[in-house]
């Protein structure tokens, strides 16, 4: 394992960490494929070809200045953006996403989500189950519990892919933390640098791979003569499983962005060097690679674009992040839906919190909790809505108010898991459920 410092980055609360990229073991934190795979033997839902990818906006995006702008409001509270109208009548959303414009019969526009924390936390995001309640080891992220419960749509992929850069700081988070499920169930983590990790080395044929197979074969038919509990025929089948990965060709292609067509990525955006963070991958890219690992059979990826701690020049970093993210957004959707994927693929969209109502002196706003928004889209969900108000203001959610957990369990129910009645095991044998008491997927949503 080697890992390779990064640059610096700080938030708002001063905590500046190090990026860093690891290479090695697979990207998958230092143990062997053969033991992250070994999971799958418990996993309880199978044959599905369908996927999330999860699109985390980490620092807390400006509701209020994407998709639930405030026209009729004060001048210090409708900031400098504009509405515009979209496809589906009677929606307007911010004129810097032009594009989500002319496609949001695509999307869903949630603008009353509750319940968040107030400090950076990316598990408001990432894990459907509240932290404060959590059985020792954790609650497992909602990538994870997929990794457990499906698996990944092809044996040559790993279930579960994270796309963040790995900088330590709770607001980014780990895109994976397997909590009680262990760690055969984190993520994998693609880095572009890591993209090595999938080939053979120098030197090392298929042939002489497959000698090392026979050998490490010889090894354990000696093992399994002294071991009575089962565990070496186990092992065989999960052996096999890593070899099936690393001499297929599948992953390997899904991560080099060489592989695809140009005019495809212009589409999608080269990436930005205000955006590249440790050499290891440019964010944009991320929105392309994420459909190239559905597409090679990943079952959940997490995408983790830009930052938007924006306590000050919020309009200015606006005008740049904006189009960013709507070139990007629409190019994924649009990418999938042209592959036939859209249907399959479920999208979601947010932060860990909004932002507030009134403009600081710095042309900035400060954290809100209060609410915050979401765009949903791809998965069979009912689109070309909106999902809840807030007030004149921005600043509280007069109807329909959603829990983040509404989201996790309609993500759920779109891939086919009943959140109520499917459960996994803690460390200590107790099943647990998917998603916090009183929680039901989005009834506008489902179909």
């Amino acid at each position: 394992m080697l890992t390779i410092s990064g640059s610096k980055y700080r938030l708002c609360d001063g905590v500046t960490r190090r990026n860093f990229l690891r290479v090695g073991a697979l990207g998958l934190g230092g143990l062997a494929l053969p033991q992250l795979l070994a999971a799958e033997a418990g996993r309880g839902v199978r044959s599905s070809n369908k996927s999330v990818i999860m699109i985390y906006l980490p620092g807390g995006p400006p509701h209020q200045d994407m998709w639930d702008l405030k026209p009729d409001a004060p001048a210090e509270v409708r900031g400098e953006f504009r509405p515009i109208g979209t496809n589906v009548d009677g929606i307007q959303i911010c004129e810097e996403f032009p594009r989500m414009a002319k496609m949001a019969d695509k999307f869903a526009f949630v603008r009353s989500i509750v319940g968040a924390a107030g400090g950076h936390d990316a598990r408001q995001c990432l894990y459907p189950r509240h932290s404060k309640s959590a059985p020792g080891g954790g609650w497992p992220s909602f990538g994870s519990t997929l990794s457990k419960l499906m698996g990944s749509k092809s044996s040559g992929a790993p279930a579960f892919a994270g796309l963040q850069p790995q900088c330590g700081h709770r607001e980014w988070g780990d895109p994976g933390m397997p909590g009680f499920l262990g760690t055969a169930h984190a993520a994998f983590k693609p880095t572009f640098d890591g993209k090595a990790d999938l080939l053979l080395n120098d030197g090392v044929t298929l042939d002489r791979l497959n000698g090392r197979r026979v050998l490490l074969e010889s090894f354990d038919n000696f093992r399994r003569d002294v071991d009575n509990s089962g565990l070496m025929a186990g092992l065989d089948s999960f052996s096999q499983n890593a070899f099936g990965i690393l001499t297929s060709a599948g992953l390997a292609e899904a991560v080099d962005l060489d592989k695809e067509d140009s005019r495809l990525r212009d589409r999608y955006g080269r990436g930005s060097s205000k955006l590249q963070y440790d050499g290891s991958h440019k964010l944009l890219d991320d929105f392309l690679m994420a459909r190239r690992l559905v597409e090679a059979g990943v079952r959940c990826v997490t995408v983790a674009f830009s930052r938007w701690d924006w306590h000050n020049d919020g309009f200015k970093r606006g005008r740049e992040d904006f189009p960013m993210l709507d070139q990007a957004l629409t190019a994924l959707v649009e990418d999938l839906d042209q592959r036939g994927m859209l249907g399959d693929t479920s999208i979601v969209v947010w932060g860990e919190f909004g932002r507030t109502p009134k403009i600081n002196d710095k042309a900035g706003r400060d954290h809100w909790p209060r609410v915050s928004c979401a765009a949903l889209a791809g998965g069979g969900m009912r689109t070309g809505q909106v999902i809840g108000e807030t007030d004149r203001l921005g600043g509280e959610a007069t109807n329909r108010p959603v829990e983040f957990g509404e989201v996790f369990a309609t993500l759920y129910h779109q891939l086919g898991i009943d959140p109520h009645v499917t459960m996994i095991e803690d460390l200590n044998g107790r099943p647990q459920h998917l998603v916090d008491p009183g929680i039901h997927p989005m009834r506008e949503l489902i179909g």
